[in-house]
């Protein structure tokens, strides 16, 4: 599955392209195919090193007479070069046989709305398979170049085959190894795919297995050293989480700045390969602690893509930047009005997430904020990011209601986190975030003004018409938010929320008459009831932690927990990094668990109505770093000060990590009595650290600093 080409075929839905597999290899032994498809093996094991990122596998068939042959295959993307496979593959036999290999490029693509791929070619040229074809919609070249490497047996290959035949007699007892190089390029990628892709596979046959495998793995040495998380007291925590890590960072963008990160990552077309809120909320923190370069990358991908989220505010009615619920390479919506089918009727269901969600505009201003704190990087301010922060206002200002009685601005017909109640008025979420969009559109002007006067000029001139800083300021002066009710400390989720039916999930749940039905749309079983399908109000409470007490984060947590269907894999993190938060780690650890392991155990949603919406879920895996770090550590950095008001699960020891900040990486050990703070010999010397609220310590280049505090404090 390629990252950021996508394609549309006939009138269905867009999706990410997929290319033909260089990697195609079967083995016949004398005469009969060899597949686990097609008959039990003898013996059968794969593994997934996420330590250096290869896959392993040994297949071991029954042959004629008793006899039995061993395949085996270890294949990986190479981190020095991603446009480059590479697999080493070697057999084994018991006893003398004929043994053909097949191998080449497999031009059978599988795809949900394709086929993608027309005018397909394929030539040898200079002992390199290409395959190239360009895609339907846009015309885009695809090549994949592939090269097998052999030491032994003869090889055939037909004129326009993609299918290398190599034939030889295999003696029993000896092993014979082959390996393949396969280059996947594009148009996006180069100017001539085929000749780069050409010269990819010549440059890796020329380095041979072993020494691609070798930069492969010190590059992902070098990835773990500023990521790697070490629980101390819980090996299947420690696991789960590891493994969480690994699919952020098989994902990252690291070298574009044009892509970002998919909810289903690259397992398939899923969600049609589409960006959502999904990347700022709950994978941006990670890179912003480890990888700063893909945070940016993220965030910059925003940028490029602002034309498109100015075009569907545009489409409708509004001023600014309406960014998309499903982007792709443009920015412009891919979300389509109708994506559920009744599975009762077997017709489309009206759904309101594409026109509704208009809190995806403050998340992504939110992110581009959190960055800039963060990392203290203001040239991303001027390289566009204060140009979509006011956009994003400007919406915000067009979309809002001046309630002339109440004599303030309200956000109305919205849908916020929870999905299953729509088109509602007042948001606490949503509501939250146009505020601080507004709070932002004001301090980045103010910052501009001050260190950047001539980009603020440049680019606030484009604005001169309004609406702008002055209107942005009067919406805020009387913008109306969701509070905590006095009595019970509650936050409605959005007006009326409290005389809906109040039903135990249980209760709502026996009413199910279709295990895939959808719990929201017009006749869904939640749409009337106080059931919600993800953390909402609880999402803004984490979000916004220092602007509520204790007891307020508590209330809210005890009232919507029972009513969260947990519908999405998006919400248990959230409980658990809130549960942290009051210091109740034990009532989160459960949902950091069900959260880390939602692609180990499978047991994630893989249906809405008929939608299939299965594989690997990277926000989950990114909520699981949140809930570990910024939870149970209780990592809070402001860019001033390294806060750390540590909470851990009662039988976790310590937690170790590396953290990347203001261009230092330290290493922090988090036990529950201890902080340790290890800086490196070219530590700048610029951070402060305080442990539950206590005074800020400074470290010294090459230092430890050891902070002891109980539950008093320091």
């Amino acid at each position: 599955t390629l990252a950021g080409l996508y394609d549309r075929a006939g009138d269905k839905w867009r999706e990410p392209v997929n290319a033909p597999n260089g990697l195609l290899t079967k083995i016949f032994c004398n005469d009969q195919l060899l597949s686990v498809l097609d008959r039990e093996p003898a013996a059968h094991t794969q593994e997934l090193n996420i330590r250096n990122a290869i896959h392993h596998r040994s297949t071991e068939y029954a042959v004629s007479d008793g006899g039995t042959l061993t395949f085996t295959a270890d294949r990986f993307v190479s981190q020095d070069n991603l446009h480059l496979l590479v697999s080493k593959y070697s057999i084994r036999s018991t006893q003398d046989c004929r043994v053909v290999i097949e191998t080449g490029i497999d031009l059978d693509v599988w795809d949900i709305n394709g086929p993608h791929l027309y005018g397909q070619t394929v030539q040898l040229k200079d002992e390199v398979l290409i395959s190239s074809s360009v895609s339907g919609e846009l015309k885009i070249p695809v090549v994949v170049a592939e090269r097998a490497v052999f030491s032994f047996g003869e090889e055939l290959l037909e004129d326009g085959a993609a299918v290398r035949r190599i034939s030889f007699h295999a003696r029993a007892g000896e092993t014979y190894e082959w390996f393949k190089c396969v280059a996947v390029y594009t148009g996006l990628d180069a100017d001539q795919p085929e000749t780069e892709a050409v010269k990819s596979v010549h440059a890796a046959e020329a380095l041979g297995y072993e020494a691609l495998f070798k930069s492969h793995r010190l590059i992902w040495d070098e990835r773990w050293s500023h990521s790697d998380v070490i629980i101390e007291g819980d090996e299947a925590a420690q696991f789960a989480l590891r493994y969480s890590i690994y699919q952020l960072l098989i994902i990252a963008p690291t070298v574009s700045e044009k892509v970002s990160i998919p909810a289903r990552g690259l397992s398939g077309q899923v969600y049609k390969g589409a960006v959502f809120w999904d990347t700022e909320m709950f994978m941006l923190p990670f890179f912003l602690h480890s990888d700063p370069k893909v945070a940016r990358n993220l965030m910059m991908y925003r940028i490029h893509t602002l034309d498109g989220a100015r075009r569907k505010a545009a489409e409708y009615g509004f001023l600014g930047a309406f960014y998309a619920w499903e982007s792709q390479d443009t920015g412009d919506d891919a979300c389509t009005l109708f994506n559920v089918n009744d599975v009762f009727t077997g017709r489309p269901m009206r759904t309101y997430f594409r026109d509704k969600q208009v809190h995806i505009s403050g998340d992504v201003v939110h992110g581009i904020w959190k960055y800039v704190q963060f990392t203290g990087d203001e040239s991303l301010l001027t390289s566009g990011g204060a140009e979509v922060i006011w956009e994003c206002a400007r919406f915000f200002y067009s979309y809002a209601y001046y309630n002339s009685v109440k004599q303030r601005f309200e956000i109305l017909d919205v849908t916020g986190p929870d999905e299953y109640h729509e088109r509602v008025n007042n948001n606490a979420f949503t509501n939250a975030l146009v505020k601080e969009t507004l709070e932002i559109a004001l301090r980045t002007a103010a910052l501009l003004q001050e260190k950047y006067p001539e980009d603020y000029s440049q680019l606030s001139a484009q604005f001169s018409s309004g609406p702008f800083l002055e209107e942005f300021k009067t919406m805020l002066d009387s913008f109306y938010v969701p509070q905590p009710d006095p009595a019970s400390l509650v936050i409605e989720q959005f007006d009326r929320y409290l005389t809906l039916e109040d039903v135990e999930l249980t209760e709502l749940k026996s009413r199910v008459l279709n295990k895939n039905e959808y719990f929201g749309g017009g006749n869904g079983l939640a749409t009337t009831t106080t059931i919600l399908k993800q953390a909402d109000v609880v999402l803004m409470l984490n979000l916004f932690k220092h602007s509520f007490s204790k007891e307020v984060k508590q209330a809210n947590w005890e009232f919507y927990e029972p009513r969260t269907e947990h519908g999405s894999s998006l919400s248990p993190c959230i409980y658990a990094l809130v549960a942290a938060d009051i210091g109740s780690p034990d009532w989160g650890y459960p949902y950091f668990m069900r959260t880390a392991t939602v692609d180990l155990t499978g047991e994630s949603k893989q249906y809405v109505g008929d939608l299939y919406i299965g594989g690997t879920h990277p926000a989950a895996n990114g909520g699981a770093w949140m809930a570990a770090v910024l939870g149970f550590a209780g990592l809070d950095y402001d860019g001033g000060v390294v806060h750390i008001n540590p909470s851990l699960p009662k039988h976790w020891q310590s937690v170790q990590l590396p953290v990347t900040l203001r261009g230092d990486t330290i290493q922090l050990r988090i036990s529950k009595d201890e902080v340790t703070v290890i800086t490196a010999a070219d530590y700048s010397g610029d951070l402060v650290f305080s442990v539950q609220g206590g005074e800020g310590k400074s470290c010294s280049a090459g230092e430890t600093l050891r902070l002891a505090f109980d539950e008093t404090g320091l």
